[in-house]
């Protein structure tokens, strides 16, 4: 994909500074390049991206949408395993106490989910019940817990209106993401 003396990347200004990006800002430059090379020499009508890499999922939209590719980008569900956890090919990396450990992050989404519904609109109030949550495992190590637009990733400080609830945790030495966009009950 990448001939001698390469020097040619597609990048995102706004997308890539949140979530994922912050603590891997080169991460979604080669993202973007990759997939367009992809599409360029594809030339699909359709391709299917995760929502559990929800950012992913965003810039690949966005940069289908700026480049003019006539290509419907779907977003494909988040599989869980039957304990809840996230399919993942980094799960096989989880020894049987870190996999314990890394249900925190499941839990957590679902505690979120429970707080919004019954009406908590502090986004500080989820983050603190995530930090509570997942740190009081062994072996988890917090990179991010964030409440955010769903359209932007811009941090939300109170919740009126759908929000995506985003995590990114370290168990062990694997690193795990998901998310969940919750919205309070009518």
């Amino acid at each position: 994909m990448y001939g001698a003396g390469f020097q040619t990347y597609v990048t995102l200004n706004e997308l890539t500074n949140h979530l994922c990006g912050i603590s891997r800002p080169t991460h979604f430059r080669g993202v973007a390049t990759v997939v367009t090379k992809l599409f360029h020499i594809v030339q699909p009508h359709v391709a299917i991206f995760g929502q559990k890499d929800y950012q992913q999922l965003l810039i690949i939209r966005r940069m289908v949408r700026d480049l003019n590719f006539d290509i419907n980008i779907v977003a494909g569900a988040i599989i869980r395993e039957p304990d809840g956890l996230a399919m993942s090919s980094r799960n096989s990396y989880l020894t049987t106490e870190q996999r314990a450990s890394a249900l925190s992050i499941y839990r957590f989404l679902l505690k979120a989910r429970t707080l919004i519904q019954c009406g908590t609109t502090n986004a500080s109030e989820i983050i603190t019940a995530g930090s509570e949550i997942i740190t009081a495992y062994p072996d988890t190590k917090i990179d991010y817990i964030v409440v955010c637009d769903p359209d932007t990733l811009e941090d939300v400080a109170e919740i009126d209106r759908p929000v995506l609830v985003a995590l990114a945790v370290k168990v062990g030495k694997t690193r795990l993401i998901d998310n969940m966009i919750l919205a309070r009950s009518p």
